[in-house]
């Protein structure tokens, strides 16, 4: 019987799908399921949910349900990481800190000053998972869908051999849309995407083995697709490339949408596509969520049917390649850079096409990016080198010097302003920062 860990299963949307999805495939359907979370209501929920799933599908899986990480760890087969190291109020500092200095930031969860607390918050967490892997299941496929992924995936990947890498639904996310867009059947369209995480360009995209960058030229300049997401077409129309990632993310990484009011009104407010740029909106799904959450999750228990198709995420067809049934699957993941992508960082975390097998995660080599694009990526990724060697040392001057050099703050403030406003992140995260001398 094979086994997989949930480490942080009281988040229910993604444990709920991802369980439904390990146990489409025939060949894990028999499985332990070891749920584990450290808030007992949470769990208590999602235990329930998960039996839900097995009785719908009349599946031959068992579930635990337990508090103790090593436990859910010891003997697993496969892990999945979807963790939060602090709640909204934390997060809201995060946002807020640098909206008072000028610096407008929407979602944070990746990168900029934003994106690096919260790596500070959750790299140490995600050591300590790692450190448990390799006591308690040491072979184990390692899958984390935690954000902020390049950052996490590359400190652990410094201090751990484990075998991980980090998931995320951009990709195939950006080319279904890309497909319906230009009214390709998304099993027509094939592609070629690389990068870092939110930040990866589609090298290539090709309908039944054509180019089709040309018929997206055309589309994005209807006025109804432009508006769907404004940052990434603009992007597009004079890059080039088109990038993974919603414009309410993408306006972040950049200096060209987000320094002045008058940009922000053009382009990241009134963007149609799911993820518009607004911190309001942001901020008030965040607090609904968390005052809904249970209320949610009863309507769905009531539920009387459940659906059991396979959705879009990677995980349970990476573990069917390497544990299940062995059909080799190909994925975009997360890895450290070595000699995969040339004009990025060596050792940074690049986003770059994988094949699962009984050989396990495979990177494939991806050669150069364009430059254009890949001036804006490495700037990004040294960022984060930056940020992360930071984490891992203690060492508060680095993480500064790394949120001088983002491309959002670095257009907005000077290094002095910027030195006050870390300070100020720094006490405002003090609580949750014990190895920096705050």
């Amino acid at each position: 019987m094979k086994k997989f860990a949930f480490i942080g299963a009281g988040s229910f949307g993604f444990t709920r799908g991802l369980v439904r999805d390990i146990l489409s495939f025939p060949a894990l359907e028999e499985c332990e399921i070891a749920l584990m979370d450290i808030d007992e209501e949470r769990l208590s929920c999602i235990e329930r949910a998960v039996n839900k799933i097995i009785d719908a599908g009349d599946y031959s899986a068992r579930v635990v349900a337990t508090t103790d990480r090593k436990k859910a760890l010891k003997g697993a087969d496969g892990v999945l990481i979807t963790i939060l190291q602090g709640g909204v109020q934390v997060w809201r500092n995060d946002i807020e800190i640098p909206k008072k200095f000028g610096v407008d930031i929407n979602i944070g969860d990746t990168r900029g000053p934003a994106g690096i607390f919260r790596a500070l918050r959750t790299i140490p967490v995600m050591l300590e998972i790692a450190d448990d892997i390799e006591k308690y299941c040491p072979d184990a496929i390692v899958l984390n869908y935690t954000n902020p992924m390049a950052m996490l995936i590359r400190a652990v990947q410094a201090r751990s051999d484990i075998r991980i890498s980090g998931l995320c639904h951009s990709v195939q996310g950006t080319a279904a849309m890309l497909a319906d867009w230009i009214g390709a059947p998304y099993d027509e369209v094939t592609y070629f995407c690389a990068g870092i995480n939110h930040l990866a360009w589609f090298l290539r995209y090709e309908w039944n083995g054509k180019d089709a960058y040309p018929m997206i030229r055309e589309v994005v300049k209807k006025e109804e697709i432009y508006n769907h997401e404004p940052v990434r077409n603009e992007m597009f129309l004079h890059l080039d490339y088109y990038v993974t990632e919603s414009s309410g993310h993408n306006s972040e990484y950049n200096p060209w949408f987000r320094k002045r009011d008058d940009l922000i009104e053009k382009y990241c407010i009134h963007g149609t596509g799911w993820n518009p740029g607004e911190y309001a909106y942001i901020l008030k799904k965040y607090l609904e969520r968390e005052k809904n959450w249970k209320s949610e999750i009863q309507q769905w228990l009531e539920k009387d049917d459940i659906d059991l198709e396979r959705g879009n995420e990677y995980a349970a067809s990476i573990f069917n390649a390497i544990v299940g049934d062995g059909a080799r699957f190909e994925f975009n993941g997360n890895i450290r850079n070595f000699g995969l992508v040339e004009n990025l960082p060596e050792g940074c975390c690049v986003e770059v096409p994988m094949l699962a097998s009984r050989r396990g995660m495979e990177p494939l080599h991806v050669g150069t990016l364009p430059e254009q694009v890949a001036i804006l990526t490495s700037i990004n990724a040294r960022c984060e080198e930056l940020a992360v060697e930071g984490a891992l040392t203690g060492d508060k001057r680095k993480v500064f010097q790394a949120i001088a050099m983002d491309p959002l703050t670095s257009a907005v403030l000077s290094l002095a302003e910027i030195d006050e406003m870390v300070g100020e992140m720094f006490q405002a995260n003090k609580d949750w920062l014990p190895e920096f001398d705050v």
